[in-house]
């Protein structure tokens, strides 16, 4: 009746998994030229970015919480 779950263990943190692949999106798009796609990769790329820092702040040790 249940199904068992396929659980992967990340070997790489997150922030680092998200630097790695913005750097990946900003060298495909490096490779185009300006049009629609080139925007799409730069725009992934810049939330990726977007998402490490949130995540640093927020695992940040010296983050307060509010009370």
């Amino acid at each position: 009746m249940t199904e068992k779950r396929n659980r992967v263990r990340q070997v790489d943190s997150l922030a680092e998994r998200l630097a790695a692949d913005a750097s990946r999106l900003l060298e495909q798009a490096s490779c185009l030229e300006p049009g629609a796609e080139r925007e799409a990769l730069l725009k992934k790329a810049h939330r990726n970015k977007m998402a490490a820092d949130i995540n640093a702040c927020l695992t940040s040790p010296a983050r307060r919480l509010p009370t």
